[in-house]
């Protein structure tokens, strides 16, 4: 039975059932929507009045805090810190236009970066390390945050990035119905290390409308070796996560100037020696996603941090070692590659050519 347009724009954007974007998988086209014909999902979960409720239940996290798999049952309102090492406050390193994210993001008006401090995972090669290890960066109260979302609108941003949101979620959901009263509509892009509790997330459902986790480690051994205190369970608990976000947002929705309004885009950095267990992470995400899920597998891993003190990671990757992960990726039957990876993979042919 045919969908009516009437229909399917009021199901776009405004509810968070999963079968609004079946329509992208299955290597159909991704959905296209005017940008006139939209509004954020927190937008309509307010009309119903039901942020502050979400915003509530997140902020009670914080007297015993789980808002991560480490669950460190901190008082965070009592200044007691966890491993993240976060208060009840957000420390705030920047906020700016991003043009270095994925394509559907940045457009011409860049995406609207906030790159909040400190991490609930810290990988021994993070490239952050002074923001997300050592906490750099100014306290701020969630109304300057929800001022830093209105001033990354009024500068033509596409989106609001919150960066490592993890352990500020509530923060985050705060500030975000204090600029939406002052008259915020951007999409809410959860930029996130993936290392999160599926509880949690659910809480994000009717709230955020693009996903963008990474996906770092497909075995639990090398999560654990590679992650300050370990995390033994990080494949377990990002793949869950990850597949509640594609219930909530499904395949990736862009406007009709091809900037992102709704989706999940996931990320996977390609590590030396196959750490990062590429060829099991296209086939989970075919298996598990859809094929057409928007993937960006990244070839910029560097030597950062700590990794100089692990010799499989102490080196760049090879050409050979990013080819052979696209070429899993399109084995898999991968149908939305991020773009810069294409252009990456044909520069690398050339080279071994």
């Amino acid at each position: 039975m045919a969908m009516t347009r009437r229909t399917f724009m009021r199901n776009l954007g405004l509810s968070g059932s999963s079968l609004l974007w079946a329509g992208c998988a299955n290597g159909q086209s991704p959905t296209v929507v005017k940008a006139n014909d939209w509004q954020p999902a927190y937008a309509k979960l307010e009309d119903e009045g039901k942020l502050q409720d979400r915003i509530d239940e997140a902020y009670a996290f914080f007297d015993e805090c789980q808002l991560c798999p480490r669950r460190c049952r901190v008082n965070r309102r009592g200044d007691q810190l966890g491993f993240c090492r976060a208060s009840h406050e957000v420390t705030v390193f920047s906020h700016h236009a991003h043009y270095g994210e994925e394509l559907p993001l940045v457009g011409r008006g860049g995406s609207g970066t906030i790159f909040f401090s400190h991490c609930n995972l810290r990988c021994v090669f993070c490239q952050n390390w002074p923001i997300a290890h050592e906490g750099r960066g100014r306290r701020v109260t969630d109304d300057a945050l929800a001022d830093m979302m209105i001033d990354l609108q009024r500068r033509g941003c596409h989106n609001i990035n919150v960066v490592t949101p993890t352990h500020v979620m509530p923060n985050i959901l705060n500030a975000t119905r204090k600029a939406l009263h002052k008259g915020l509509r951007l999409p809410i892009c959860y930029n996130t290390g993936g290392y999160e509790r599926v509880e949690v997330i659910r809480l994000l459902d009717g709230v955020v409308d693009i996903y963008l986790p990474d996906l770092k480690y497909m075995d639990g051994d090398e999560a654990d070796r590679y992650t300050v205190q370990g995390a033994l369970d990080y494949p377990e608990r990002a793949q869950e996560a990850i597949v509640e976000m594609h219930r909530q947002v499904g395949d990736l929705i862009t406007d009709d100037r091809g900037i992102a309004l709704r989706g999940l885009m996931v990320r996977h950095l390609v590590m030396p020696n196959r750490i990062a267990g590429t060829r099991e992470f296209v086939r989970w995400v075919a298996e598990n996603l859809s094929p057409g899920t928007y993937v960006n597998i990244m070839s910029q891993y560097r030597v950062e941090h700590e990794a100089f003190n692990y010799p499989p990671i102490a080196r760049a990757i090879t050409p050979q070692e990013f080819l052979e992960a696209m070429d899993w990726a399109e084995e898999a039957g991968l149908q939305n590659l991020d773009k810069r990876s294409l252009a990456q993979r044909d520069v690398f042919l050339r080279m071994a050519g």
